[in-house]
């Protein structure tokens, strides 16, 4: 068995785990709970290590954005859950963030108002009253409003299907913890909106003006904003979203305390948060 590598990571080539926030909740179990602080706070950086060394090879960032040990760190990781695929051994292959927001959310809490987009003068504020009617909408219907970003797939296989299972993933994340309606930034590198968009998103509209596709200086890339709702991916997708929805049951979920998984537990308040999600 690899050094610092738990039983439960060993028995698949490649794993589906879910790495919980910091301080999630009762309420909010979706698999087979596992409270290993050791193996939390691992697979985080793993998964931040991953992050930086794609982002920085793609250009999308420079090394003195990264720690001196290359991770690509966002103040909201710990308070986002995360998909994660991972190899015999406890390599992170792919991952993707997932940050939900339960009311009352105001837009100037959300993440992607630092989007180039949100600064931009004649679009900016288009995009906060599109963004305002989606967090509407998801109040009426009972909805969390989630930003989903960080997502990165090791090159080796963006050729295959892993990173699709890892988009769907986030689908069958959200369903298991109650539904949303959500948003993300998507970069136009490596077809990532399209893919995104594939399988269910859409571009986000204000008054039925789409909003268009942006150059994000922070990234240096082309990147467009996209809407999805949960419960309506892609008819040609919805099995497979099935499958993972099985496979959530009993997939590792892996909590930083095992505090916070008892009642009554009051989690700390956490500060504002001002990065991108992308």
């Amino acid at each position: 068995m690899a050094a610092n590598v738990p039983g439960w990571l060993i028995s698949s080539s490649r794993a589906l785990v879910i790495l919980a926030p910091r301080w999630a909740t009762v309420s909010e179990r979706v698999g087979s709970d596992v409270c290993e602080p050791h193996q939390y706070d691992l697979l985080l950086a793993r998964l931040q290590r991953l992050r930086g060394a794609i982002y920085l090879e793609d250009g999308a960032i420079t090394e003195a954005e990264l720690t001196p040990d290359g991770r690509h760190v966002s103040a909201i990781d710990e308070r986002a859950w995360h998909v994660l695929a991972i190899e015999a051994g406890g390599q992170v292959r792919g991952c993707a963030r997932y940050l939900s927001h339960r009311p009352p959310v105001a837009f100037s809490e959300l993440a992607v108002r630092n989007s180039a987009l949100a600064r931009d003068p004649d679009w900016g504020g288009r995009f906060q009253l599109a963004v305002e009617a989606e967090m509407a909408e998801a109040r009426a219907r009972g909805l969390a409003y989630a930003e989903v970003g960080g997502w990165a797939i090791d090159k080796s296989m963006r050729s295959g299907a892993e990173a699709l299972r890892i988009a769907l993933g986030t689908y069958a994340l959200s369903r298991k913890l109650g539904g949303c309606i959500g948003i993300t930034t998507a970069t136009v590198r490596h077809r990532s909106a399209a893919t995104l968009e594939k399988i269910g998103g859409n571009i986000l509209s204000c008054h039925g003006a789409p909003m268009p596709f942006y150059y994000d200086p922070r990234y240096r890339c082309e990147m467009g904003v996209l809407r999805f709702e949960s419960d309506r991916a892609n008819p040609r997708f919805e099995s497979w979203i099935d499958c993972l929805e099985i496979q959530l049951r009993t997939a590792p979920v892996v909590y930083r305390h095992a505090a916070a998984r008892q009642p009554g537990f009051q989690a700390p308040a956490h500060r504002q948060e001002v990065a991108v999600v992308a």
